[in-house]
């Protein structure tokens, strides 16, 4: 008798437990937004000029968190954090490169860094990666080096939305082979993650969808532009089409997981790189300050919901402050991966603050650092220095990093960083700024700065060519 009833037990926790066995691992989807500023889509409130109904569907399906971040302002050090869980400036990821033909052979996301696609792929999972990269171009740091399967994408920083071969330094690839058409970049990458879910529908799955939209150079097709003619601003009607055409192809591939029945089976993650780069293709940050390569709000904090039907609540919005590292330990989970301490990560499981099992905040604190620009978030403190602060001018590493001259904000009752506390709060500063101090000690020095003369010449050299 006592034998039956513990394997009653035994039989019920499993059931109940918050990971899935091996026999019923979730897919798991991450969609990566390129530029897309934290006041843009319909369900954040701000503006309803461009309706986003399918990426809504993603926070009205589950957890929008409006206090989500990622580790860096800019694009590649974002990215490496996300496939690594871990400060991408702990292994000296802090700058993005520059273009392929003038960036370090040695550019890349570190050899020595297990990414989300690795754990996933030793786990059993079929792995895709589908748009862009920024992760390096030279061989052992392509995707498919990297724990990937499938790979097609470009692995720069930037392309043409209709011509593959335009930068020959930079082609559309699929795994290792330069792609010669494309039909519009959005629609081939939605389509593309669309095949990858036909094809592995009966195993658990791992579909990473980096969008290159809404990054310049901006272009649409006519069909996507015609939606917005009552926008008199060509650049504002390019950059709406452009965000139009990602929220379809979102919707396709949403729309694949319901055709097989999937969606209840499918962690879902949607954010964007960093904040909006504003002058340069209108993408706004709402009431934040700064834009794109700042470490003010505007260039951090970014839209970012969760989804995972039947398992966390829906139409929740969360104030918790998040961060796009917290994707790798939450994936792996709900695949029933151990995390190794060795790992060090400074992700977390977001699984039971999602579920409502925990009601406390995931991160005591948050970090930043890009270049001169530092910052560290506790609770409802944010301590900065970017952008206009000090001497800081942009984002070159001329002098070490520091609290020195640092701003002190209330973000909940300040959430536009415009009243510095930092005199009237001295003994908060100081304990922040000391906790900054900490963590700088962990990091390393970057392993390449930023070179934009050697982009430029770099540019200029094809032009004659």
């Amino acid at each position: 008798m006592l034998r039956f009833v513990l394997t009653c037990v035994v039989f019920f926790l499993a059931f109940n437990d918050k990971t899935f066995s091996a026999e019923g691992k979730p897919n798991i989807l991450v969609i990566l937004a390129d530029d897309l500023g934290w006041g843009e889509l319909s369900c954040q409130g701000f503006t309803q000029q461009i309706p986003t109904p399918n990426i809504d569907s993603i926070a009205n399906n589950g957890v929008r968190f409006t206090s989500g971040y990622v580790s860096g302002p800019y694009c590649s050090p974002t990215r490496a954090g996300l496939m690594t869980g871990r400060y991408q400036q702990r292994f000296g990821h802090e700058f993005n490169p520059g273009p392929a033909a003038s960036a370090p052979k040695t550019f890349g996301l570190s050899l020595n860094e297990t990414t989300i696609a690795n754990h996933l792929k030793t786990a059993g999972y079929a792995t895709g990666w589908f748009g862009k990269s920024h992760l390096g171009y030279e061989p052992p740091f392509h995707p498919l080096k990297r724990g990937f399967d499938e790979f097609f994408g470009f692995l720069g920083g930037a392309h043409s939305y209709f011509d593959a071969i335009a930068d020959s330094t930079n082609p559309i690839l699929r795994g290792t082979e330069s792609v010669k058409h494309l039909d519009y970049a959005t629609d081939d990458f939605g389509n593309a993650a669309a095949a990858f879910i036909d094809k592995h529908k009966d195993q658990p799955w791992f579909c990473y969808l980096p969008f290159n939209a809404v990054h310049a150079p901006l272009e649409a097709l006519d069909k996507y532009e015609s939606r917005f003619k009552s926008i008199d601003d060509k650049k504002r009607r390019t950059f709406a089409a452009m965000l139009s055409a990602m929220d379809d192809n979102v919707g396709t591939v949403l729309n694949k997981l319901r055709q097989h029945k999937l969606e209840e089976n499918t962690l879902i993650f949607f954010f964007s790189d960093n904040g909006g780069p504003t002058p340069s293709i209108t993408s706004g940050n709402g009431p934040l300050r700064g834009f794109k390569a700042q470490t003010w709000e505007g260039g951090i904090r970014v839209p970012f919901m969760v989804q995972w039907k039947g398992r966390i609540p829906a139409g929740k919005v969360d104030d918790r402050p998040i961060i796009q590292l917290d994707i790798l330990p939450t994936s792996l989970a709900a695949a029933g991966v151990t995390v190794k301490p060795d790992l060090k990560l400074d992700g977390v499981n977001l699984l039971p603050y999602l579920t409502g099992q925990n009601a406390g905040s995931p991160h005591e604190m948050l970090y930043w650092r890009f270049g001169q620009q530092i910052a560290i978030r506790m609770g409802d403190w944010k301590l900065v220095k970017a952008v206009g602060n000090q001497g800081v001018e942009g984002i070159e590493r001329n002098n070490v990093a520091s609290t020195a001259g640092a701003e002190l904000y209330n973000l909940k009752n300040d959430i536009g960083e415009k009243q510095n506390l930092a005199e009237k709060e001295p003994a908060r500063f100081k304990q922040m700024a000391a906790a900054w101090d900490e963590w700088n000690s962990q990091l390393v020095e970057p392993s390449w700065t930023p070179n934009r003369n050697a982009g430029a010449k770099a540019k200029a050299k094809r032009k004659q060519q």
